[in-house]
C-alpha cells in the first residue's frame, strides 16, 4: 500500500487517511499512516484516532493491533478526561488483550483502570474475567468477584455466568455451584454452563439432577448434548443415554456423534454403524469415531474402507486412520497414508498427525524418515511443546539416537512431564541408568512433580544399570513423599532390581507381601532371578505356579529347563522339555532388526526367507575364515534352550 494524496481532497482533511484504513495490513502500511499523522499535526486529532484505534483493534493483523494499543496509551487518551469517565475506549485495548494473545495484560490494563479513577462497567469485568479464565489466575479471578460484589452488580446473569465459567474451566466447582446458587435470575446458558462443567468432571449425576431441576423451556440442544456427552463416559451409560437421544425434541449433528462415540466406547460397533448409516448427515467428526471405533476392535479392512469412502477427506480423518494402523502394528501402512496426506495440497499435518508418524518411526526404526520430520518440524515453525516434543525425543531414543534425544529434549522451553518422562525412558532403554537417575534428581530441583509413568522409567533405569539402593530410595520418595499408589509395573521393577542384584529371597518376600496380586510379568522376573543365581528351592515352585496360571505361555518352561540345566539336573531337562513336547510348546525364535538404506530387515534364528540369504551365509561364512586365521576360536552349538 502507498500513501499518496487525494488530489479531489485537501491535504489538511482527514478522509483520505480514513480511505486507506481498510488497506492497511503490515508495519509497512502501519509506518506509512502513522508519518501520515504526525507530518499533517492528525495525530492530535482525537475522532481521527479514535477511528483508528476502533478500527485497528478488531483487525486480524498483529502490527494494527500493536499501533492501536500504541495510539491510546499515549498520554493523550490515558489523561483524558472523557475516556476517564466513559470506559469504551478502554473496554476495546483490554479486549484486543483478553481475546488475543497476551490475556495477562488485560488483568494489568483493567488494574490501570482503577489505578487512574476510570469509570468500570459490567462489560470490563466480562473481559477481565475472560483473561483471568484463559491464563488460570483464579485467585486474580476471586477478587474480580469480591469487587463485583462491592459495585453491586450481583444481578447481572451474564456476568454471573462469566463467573461459572471461569470456575469451572479450572475445576472449582463448589465456587461454581455456589455463584449458581445465589443467582437471582438464571438463564439457559447459567445451566448449560454448569451441567457441561459436571460432565467435564466426571459427575454426571450432578448433572443429571440438576438438567432434571431446568426448566423444561430452558432446555435446548446444548443441554441434552451435554447429558448424551456425560453418560457416554460411563460404562454402563449407553441405555440412559440411549433413551435421551429418543426423547429429544430436536437433533443436532452433534447429538448423533455423541450417540455414536458411546456405542463406540461401549464396544457396540453394531448399534454405532446403524447409527452411523441412518443419520441425515454428516461431518469429518463422525467418520472419525466410526474410524476410531473399528481400528481399536482390530477391523482395519472396514475402518480403511470408510477411511476411502469420506467425501472431503481432512486432516482429523487421516490421523484417526494413522492412529489405528499403529495401534494394531500396521506401522507402514500408517505412513503411507502420511505420505499421501504430504502429497496433497489442500491438506497440512497438524501436531497429531507428526506425533502418530513419529510413533511409526520409532516402531519401525527408521532413523532417517524420522530425522526428515524433525526438518519438517523445524522448517514449518512447529513448537515442540505437547505430545510433538513427547513423540521426537522418544523416535530417537528407540531408533537408537540417544544424543540427539537429548538434543531435543534440551531445546524444549517449557517442558511438561510427558517430556521428561520420554527422556527417562530413552535413557533406561540404553542402559544408562546413572543419567535416568540424574535426570529424575533435576526434575526434583525444579520442582518438577513426577507421574506414576516417570518412577516406571526411573525404577527401570536402576533395574538395567544394577542401581539397588537408588531403585529402592525413588520406591519409597514415591509412596512416602508423592503418596503415589505403586502399580503391577512398579512392584515388577522392584522385584527386578532385588534380582538382579541377587537379592532373591529378599525379592520372594517382596513378592509375598505386594497388596495386589502378582501377574505372570512378576512372577516370572523372580523365575528369570531364581534361574541366574541358581535358587532351584523357590525357583521351581514359582515356576509351577506360572505353568498353573498359563499352561500354554513356553518362557516359564525355558526358564525352569535352564535352571535345572545351570545345575546339572539333566534328567528334570529332559522331564520339562518331554512336557514342552506333550503340549506342542515351542519356544519363541530370537529376532533381530537391522536398517540398511531406509530398510528395515529382519532376521529370525535359522531364517533362511530373506531373498538375500545366499550372499548373507556367503558373507559369514568368509568373515569366519577370515577370523579364524587370525585367532583361533571354538564354534560351540549347544542344545540349551
Amino acid at each position: 500500500m502507498l500513501v499518496c494524496a487525494n488530489s479531489n481532497q485537501p491535504w489538511n482533511s482527514p478522509l483520505p487517511t480514513l480511505s486507506l484504513l481498510p488497506k492497511c495490513k503490515t508495519q509497512i502500511d502501519v509506518n506509512q499512516i502513522h508519518s501520515r499523522l504526525i507530518t499533517t499535526g492528525f495525530i492530535k486529532n482525537s475522532f481521527l484516532t479514535t477511528k483508528l484505534i476502533l478500527s485497528f483493534c478488531s483487525s486480524p493483523y498483529t502490527p494494527l493491533i500493536q499501533f492501536a494499543r500504541y495510539l491510546f496509551f499515549s498520554q493523550q487518551f490515558v489523561q483524558n478526561k472523557r475516556n476517564q469517565e466513559d470506559p469504551f475506549l478502554w473496554n476495546t485495548i483490554i479486549k484486543s488483550f483478553s481475546h488475543g494473545d497476551d490475556p495477562k495484560q488485560a488483568v494489568l490494563i483493567f488494574c490501570s483502570m482503577l489505578e487512574n479513577g476510570v469509570c468500570v462497567d459490567k462489560y470490563s469485568f466480562s473481559l477481565v474475567l475472560k483473561a483471568c479464565s484463559r491464563m488460570g489466575f483464579i485467585e486474580q479471578g476471586m477478587q474480580i468477584h469480591g469487587l463485583m460484589r462491592k459495585f453491586e452488580l450481583g444481578s447481572d446473569v451474564f456476568l454471573h455466568n462469566c463467573l461459572i465459567c471461569m470456575y469451572m474451566r479450572h475445576r472449582r466447582i463448589e465456587f461454581a455451584r455456589q455463584v449458581f446458587d445465589r443467582m437471582r435470575c438464571r438463564d439457559s446458558v447459567s445451566y448449560n454452563l454448569m451441567i457441561d462443567g459436571y460432565v467435564k468432571c466426571r459427575m454426571v449425576n450432578m448433572a443429571r439432577e440438576l438438567f432434571d431441576s431446568m426448566p423444561v423451556e430452558m432446555r435446548n440442544l446444548i443441554s441434552w448434548n451435554s447429558m448424551i456427552s456425560g453418560y457416554s463416559q460411563l460404562e454402563d451409560g449407553l441405555k440412559v443415554a440411549w433413551k435421551l437421544l429418543e426423547k429429544m425434541p430436536e437433533r443436532d449433528l452433534v447429538s448423533w456423534n455423541s450417540m455414536i462415540d458411546c456405542c463406540v466406547k461401549c464396544g457396540k460397533m453394531d448399534m454405532a454403524r446403524a447409527l452411523f448409516d441412518s443419520m441425515p448427515e454428516r461431518d469429518v467428526v463422525s467418520w472419525g469415531i466410526m474410524i476410531d471405533g473399528y481400528a481399536k476392535i482390530g477391523n482395519l479392512h472396514v475402518a480403511r474402507g470408510l477411511f476411502d469412502g469420506i467425501p472431503d477427506r481432512d486432516v482429523i480423518s487421516c490421523n484417526a486412520m494413522m492412529a489405528g494402523y499403529v495401534r494394531n502394528g500396521c506401522c507402514t501402512e500408517a505412513l503411507k497414508v502420511f505420505h499421501d496426506l504430504l502429497s496433497q495440497s489442500s491438506l497440512s499435518p497438524d501436531n497429531a498427525t507428526l506425533s502418530i508418524a513419529l510413533s511409526a518411526i520409532a516402531q519401525l526404526g527408521l532413523v532417517d524418515e524420522g530425522v526428515h520430520i524433525h526438518r519438517y518440524i523445524e522448517d514449518n515453525g512447529f513448537i515442540m511443546g505437547g505430545n510433538l516434543g513427547v513423540a521426537l525425543v522418544a523416535m530417537y531414543a528407540k531408533c537408537g539416537r540417544i544424543e540427539n534425544a537429548v538434543l531435543v529434549f534440551e531445546d524444549i522451553e517449557e517442558k511438561s512431564v510427558d517430556h521428561w518422562n520420554a527422556m527417562i525412558g530413552g535413557l533406561a532403554f540404553h542402559g544408562l541408568g546413572e543419567l535416568a537417575f540424574d535426570l529424575f534428581l533435576e526434575m526434583e530441583r525444579l520442582s518438577v512433580k513426577p507421574d506414576d509413568i516417570t518412577f516406571i522409567g526411573v525404577l527401570s533405569a536402576c533395574s538395567h544399570a544394577g542401581l539397588l539402593k537408588e531403585g529402592q530410595m525413588c520406591f519409597e520418595i514415591m509412596r512416602r513423599v508423592y503418596k503415589l499408589e505403586p502399580k503391577l509395573q512398579h512392584y515388577g521393577c522392584m522385584v527386578d532390581i532385588l534380582g538382579r542384584a541377587g537379592h532373591v529371597e529378599q525379592a520372594t518376600k517382596f513378592v509375598e507381601e505386594m497388596p495386589i496380586e502378582p501377574n505372570d510379568v512378576v512372577w516370572r522376573t523372580l523365575l528369570g532371578a531364581c534361574k541366574n543365581y541358581e535358587y532351584l528351592g523357590i525357583g521351581e515352585p514359582v515356576a509351577n505356579h506360572l505353568m498353573g496360571i498359563d499352561s500354554y505361555n513356553s518362557s516359564s518352561y525355558v526358564l525352569l529347563s535352564n535352571m535345572y540345566a545351570h545345575c546339572g539336573l539333566w534328567e528334570y531337562v529332559k522331564r520339562v522339555r518331554t512336557m514342552m513336547k506333550g503340549r506342542n510348546l515351542k519356544k519363541i525364535a530370537g529376532c533381530s532388526w537391522i536398517e540398511l538404506e531406509g530398510t528395515v530387515h529382519e532376521f529370525f534364528v535359522g531364517d533362511t526367507s530373506h531373498h538375500q540369504v545366499r550372499e548373507i551365509y556367503s558373507m559369514l561364512d568368509r568373515s569366519l575364515t577370515l577370523n579364524s586365521e587370525v585367532t583361533p576360536y571354538k564354534l560351540c552349538v549347544g542344545n540349551q534352550m
